[in-house]
């Protein structure tokens, strides 16, 4: 069977990296990167030893959606024209994603979708990333769902449950495997063995702008209000992230602003921390297993929540929410133990295993 994966950010990249190996035990695989992430996908290729096959690099400085998209159709149509596969691997609900499967479906190719059925039920939240599901899952053929409750999803919208297979997260098994045999080479300002702090991630499309500013008044009231506690916050690339980061933390004595990590030390860095405060869905995803109670700067997620997760809490943007919700992760020593236990609510590390032995049986 020939296999085309199609990926472009670093998300994609960590959750495709597992299956890319071990389909290529089974099958012919090749790996298309789209540049979509062009700094910081190569690093993970590197860690799981992958080989791109096809790299597009169709990032440029301000690009929009259209732009993006229209380059991507266009350089796939070129890919698909001069090779045959059998089947097109996309994960998640990137502009990668949706263009990859909308390139499959005119060129007649079957999409298998991995991390299938998330919804908001919300296409502005996040943006576009809830259209793009939505659409990929109209034209996937196989749909592999992380959860039960995303094969619910797929079936409420009337996909054949005979094509929906729930695997668990692909995303955990790079994650414990990481954890199990690499060793982080960044040197952080502080030893995050023996220091307590917080991690920040933030990088939403739909938080730009007053939803970052509330976000850094947020961070901002934090530090100075728990001046003994570090708060270490890996600054996403973009400019409309740097910005308000920059201009609202960078004088900040115990705020400690970094390049954006690597995902060995990214790992390590999630396994040592007190607690994580982040807009990511990978996070949401990582932070169980590893039994770190979570903030969600979103108002709403596709990923379980605190109906369903005791250690996960949607703050949104809302400057008192985050504050006063952090600090009483910081000041109930007894509360935090009993969130900070590693669950798995999102599987156990054997999701690629799954997929591929389906893949064999078809």
């Amino acid at each position: 069977m020939n296999l085309l994966f199609i990926f472009g950010t670093r998300p994609e990249a960590i959750k495709l990296a597992p299956l890319i190996k071990i389909c290529s035990l089974h099958f012919n695989v090749k790996s298309c990167l789209t540049g979509q992430h062009r700094e910081m996908v190569r690093h993970v290729l590197d860690v799981f030893e992958i080989e791109v096959d096809y790299n597009l690099d169709i990032m440029t400085h301000g690009q929009t959606l259209s732009s993006l998209s229209s380059k991507l159709m266009s350089n796939l149509d070129l890919i698909l024209e001069s090779d045959c596969f059998d089947y097109i691997i996309i994960q998640g609900d990137t502009t990668s994603a949706f263009i990859g499967a909308l390139s499959a479906f005119y060129h007649k190719v079957k999409v298998l979708h991995v991390e299938a059925g998330l919804r908001t039920n919300d296409i502005y939240s996040p943006y576009p990333e809830e259209l793009n599901r939505l659409l990929i899952s109209k034209i996937a053929h196989f749909h592999f769902a992380p959860l039960e409750i995303n094969r619910l999803n797929l079936v409420s919208e009337k996909i054949d449950v005979n094509r929906i297979v729930v695997t668990g997260n692909t995303g955990i098994d790079a994650l414990l495997w990481v954890l199990r045999n690499k060793v982080p080479d960044y040197e952080f300002p502080f030893d995050i063995i023996k220091e307590n702090y917080v991690l920040i991630t933030g990088h939403r499309r739909e938080n730009f702008g007053q939803g970052f500013n509330n976000i850094c008044t947020a961070l901002r009231t934090l530090a100075l209000n728990n001046l003994d506690l570090k708060f270490v916050y890996p600054v996403h690339l973009n400019p409309n992230v740097q910005a308000p980061v920059q201009s609202i933390l960078s004088d900040v004595s115990n705020i400690f602003l970094i390049d954006p990590l690597d995902y060995v030390s990214f790992c390590h860095l999630m396994n040592n921390s007190m607690f994580i405060i982040t807009d990511s869905g990978g996070v949401q995803e990582e932070a169980p297993c590893l039994g770190k109670p979570l903030l969600v700067m979103r108002e709403t997620t596709e990923r379980l929540s605190s109906s369903d997760l005791k250690s996960t809490f949607l703050v949104g943007t809302d400057v008192e929410r985050i504050v006063s919700s952090a600090q009483q992760l910081i000041d109930d020593a007894t509360q935090y133990k009993k969130l900070a236990i590693p669950s798995f609510p999102y599987g156990d590390g054997r999701a690629s295993e799954r997929i591929t032995d389906f893949l064999l049986q078809i």
